[in-house]
């Protein structure tokens, strides 16, 4: 027995649990003897326990070709067993070998969330297996101060003795229906000055209505609803929208919650581009700081993602256009930053939809196209968006290009053009561009460019395009010890963990989101919806989705690393420089995506709603 708690103590993942839950792993440990050539577990068979080597050697075999070489510490299953798909793989044994059999540890650890595993999401209920929660996953609410009340009449004078005796720093006010919220700030920018005076009822000084938060959410989730909205206050609600207590700030506190709102409120205040870019400076390091205090990467994203829609915005407010404010229009945000998952190196993609002119009366001259005039002065926007520290697309998708700045209509003409006829030059791409959209500004016209995807005109031949160019992104599975890498150039040696790890990912969700109808939300977001309408089925769901987390957070946490070094971030990873367990997890996970792959490609249409078939 102390034999096995010294080898599995020092393996991972099992070398992160204390030891109690290692005396119940090896309580459940059975050791199986395998011969030269015997079969330890077949392919498409259900995984329902992990292989620790022991002695000897496995061989992991994909349609009869050796993958993989498992030795001694090495542990095969994790991601089968996690995801509930059936192993693609077959692992034999390649000379005489002990194998530690063990079941799923979900089912009798204590405290199971201290496997270091990547992150992988719950099955049946079970708990995910993502290593310790950080503060940030705790309840928000626990973080809650008592309301101080007021009505609408009272003077400004008596709630702040009210909130002063309280030692609080907001109350809330009931304002008709609804309720409004009164800060300490309220008073320092207009009491102080004299805009309202201590006598002025607090309606007067009051926001209406009042930014809310649910008591379930993380203290996480509450730092990217402040951050969105520029706030420094949220009021927590119960199940009935009834306000149960206020959370401010600087109770979430540390650096995790300070530098993105700091960094907010540079930028409502910034008065010109200059004092706007310097403000932005401190993206970079505010990035990093939330990855160090344990922030999700999925919110590290989504808080980044916040920001950076402030910055546009305040350029849109500093950079005013004749041209622009002469025509209605609507900027919208493309790819990864419309989807609230931008990596600290995505580039800032864009469009914009105009209103078409009025018809004219008949014989009078026909209105100037804007066209020209617009774009010129979309330019000027996108070069001090890019004077703030944010790249514009490398590819064009750029709000001045042509492609991707049109009126109204003809970004509607455009857009059934090509679901009629797939095959024409950028058609797939373009689609895939707008089905990733989110308008920033005048949503109500913004989003034309994804009412086609709502619309029932989609056919089976564009559909099936559309997938076509999903399973075209192919996770780089390689052979024995290795991956799929560049052999030349200045990556050689190296994988492209976003175009081999998240497109294939994000496109099959992509893929949903068009045969759903619905191009909302993110990524996981979009596979859970896909399982909902039967495109995926929740295990392949889950394996995508966890995958998605995965290298999500592998990647961001490498270019928080290259950020820290002073260095440029990248998409891409030496398979070498990663500790094995991540480098087979890695591994495993792009099998895994390419095996859900497969099965969509093959019976895509019938998993399609019967309306779209």
């Amino acid at each position: 027995m102390k034999e096995f708690v010294d080898f599995l103590g020092e393996q991972p993942p099992f070398d992160s649990l204390d030891e109690e839950d290692l005396a119940r792993l090896v309580a459940h440990v059975e050791v199986e003897y395998f011969a030269a050539g015997a079969v330890v577990a077949l392919e498409d068979e259900p995984v329902t326990h992990l292989w620790v080597v022991r002695t000897g050697a496995l061989e992991v075999v994909d349609r009869g070709r050796v993958v993989d070489l498992l030795e001694p510490g090495d542990t095969y299953g994790h991601v089968w067993l996690l995801s509930g798909l059936p192993s693609p793989v077959r692992v034999r044994a390649q000379e005489e070998s002990l194998c530690l059999r063990v079941p799923d540890p979900r089912t009798f650890l204590a405290r199971p969330e201290r496997l270091r595993y990547a992150a992988v999401r719950p099955v049946s209920g079970r708990p995910r297996l993502v290593g310790t929660p950080g503060r940030a996953d705790q309840p928000l609410a626990r973080l809650a101060r008592p309301i101080v009340w007021c009505d609408a009449a009272d003077s400004v004078r008596d709630v702040a003795m009210r909130i002063g005796a309280a030692g609080l720093s907001c109350a809330l006010v009931r304002v008709g229906a609804g309720l409004g919220i009164v800060t300490d700030l309220d008073f320092r920018r207009e009491v102080a000055v004299g805009r309202v005076g201590i006598d002025d009822p607090i309606t007067a000084l009051a926001t209406a209505p009042v930014l809310t938060v649910e008591e379930d959410a993380t203290q996480a989730a509450g730092l990217l609803r402040m951050v969105e909205h520029g706030v420094h206050h949220l009021v927590v609600v119960d199940l009935v929208g009834e306000p149960t207590g206020v959370v401010r700030a600087v109770d979430l506190a540390q650096a995790e919650v300070r530098d993105p709102l700091l960094i907010r409120s540079a930028i409502d205040d910034a008065g010109d581009i200059d004092q706007l870019a310097h403000a932005c400076r401190l993206l970079p390091t505010a990035l990093v700081e939330l990855s160090d205090n344990g922030v999700a990467a999925a919110h590290v994203g989504a808080i980044h993602a916040a920001v950076i829609d402030a910055i546009v915005r305040r350029v849109l407010r500093l950079r005013r256009s004749p041209a622009l404010d002469a025509v209605r229009h609507s900027w919208v945000l493309l790819g990864s930053l419309a989807r609230r998952e931008p990596l600290p190196l995505s580039d800032v993609d864009t469009a914009l939809v105009w209103a078409d002119p009025p018809a004219n009366p008949s014989g009078s001259e026909p209105a100037e196209d804007p066209a020209d005039a617009v774009r010129a002065a979309t330019w000027e926007i996108l070069r001090d968006i890019r004077r703030c520290g944010l790249a514009l697309c490398a590819n064009g998708a750029n709000a001045h290009n042509p492609l991707f700045s049109r009126s109204r209509s003809q970004w509607v003409e455009a857009a059934w053009g090509w679901q009629r006829d797939p095959t024409q030059e950028n058609a797939l791409l373009l689609s895939a561009m707008v089905a990733d959209s989110r308008p920033l500004t005048d949503p109500e016209l913004g989003r034309v460019l994804t009412e086609n995807i709502r619309s029932h005109t989609r056919t089976s031949q564009f559909l099936r395009a559309v997938l076509d160019e999903a399973v075209g992104w192919r996770p780089p599975t390689g052979f024995v010890r290795d991956f799929v890498v560049q052999h030349t150039g200045e990556h050689r040696g190296q994988v492209d963990l976003k175009a081999g790890g998240l497109a294939p990912i994000v496109s099959l969700a992509r893929w949903i989101a068009v045969a759903a109808g619905d191009a909302s939300g993110t990524t996981v977001e979009r596979l859970r919806r896909g399982t909902a309408l039967g495109l995926l089925t929740a295990d392949e769901a889950d394996t995508l989705a966890g995958g998605f987390d995965g290298i999500y957070g592998l990647l961001l946490r490498r270019q928080v690393e290259a950020i820290r070094a002073g260095q440029t971030p990248s998409t891409y990873i030496a398979p070498r420089d990663l500790d094995t367990l991540t480098r087979r997890h890695l591994r495993e996970t792009f099998r895994a995506v390419a095996l859900v792959q497969a099965r969509v490609d093959r019976d895509w249409l019938h998993r399609l709603p019967v309306g779209e078939r």
